[in-house]
């Protein structure tokens, strides 16, 4: 018998809808420090790791004078309204899914350990994942692949081994890219179609729910 692909799902945008939280958080955040940036610039970087998207979104001079302060204080925004955010349509129903077909399953997340364990919760996960990541486990997130190294390497298994990243943004195909893997993509993250497939997404479905009814129709077959 064939070994059993590895699914590495992102979980903030891809499973629970936390996308638009965490923009009004980093907005809050940034704003609280003397930088205002329109939101919807914000929104465009979720996904990116907190490590990245300060330069990415104000340049070396603002990540030099606030980064650190500012990625303290979304923390902080982010845990005032960590309540309003809810399990996307069908997510257990995904992971559900890809367990019954024998496939490995990790939760790769680079939010706050104790974020990631209030989504894993959410989700009921726990019982389902094989290996779940938070941004303790890597030096650099996404873009970089360092996350996606890190599920595989937490499995024991090779950087090459068969595996499929689950994510809603460009920058998850961006990261499963470099690290080898083939991304299938929800629209939860709020990027166009066509930047997704131009990013090199294989896949587009509407949530959770959609992606598991049409799992035969991936690579997680």
């Amino acid at each position: 018998m064939p070994e059993p692909t590895i699914a590495v799902l992102d979980v903030d945008g891809t499973l629970v809808d936390s996308n638009y939280q965490h923009a009004l958080a980093w907005y809050r955040a940034l704003r609280s420090l003397g930088e205002t940036f329109p939101i919807w610039r914000i929104h465009r970087l979720i996904g990116m790791g907190g490590d990245q998207l300060v330069r990415a979104l104000g340049g070396d001079d603002v990540e030099k004078r606030i980064g650190d302060e500012a990625r303290e204080r979304w923390v902080e925004e982010v845990d005032k309204i960590i309540h309003e955010i809810a399990p996307l349509p069908g997510a257990r129903d995904l992971l559900v899914a890809i367990k019954e077909r024998g496939h490995r399953l990790v939760l790769a997340s680079s939010g706050k350990p104790q974020h990631v364990d209030h989504f894993v919760d959410l989700l009921g996960g726990r019982d389902l994942a094989d290996a779940i990541t938070s941004s303790e486990d890597a030096e650099a997130s996404k873009p970089e692949p360092d996350l996606l190294e890190v599920a595989l390497e937490k499995l024991g298994v090779a950087p090459d081994a068969d595996s499929v990243m689950i994510g809603d943004s460009v920058w998850d195909v961006e990261a499963a890219k470099k690290a080898g893997m083939p991304t299938i993509v929800v629209r939860s993250g709020g990027f166009g179609d066509d930047e997704l497939k131009d990013a090199g997404a294989v896949g587009i479905y509407d949530t959770p729910g959609d992606l598991a009814e049409h799992l035969d129709d991936t690579p997680l077959a």
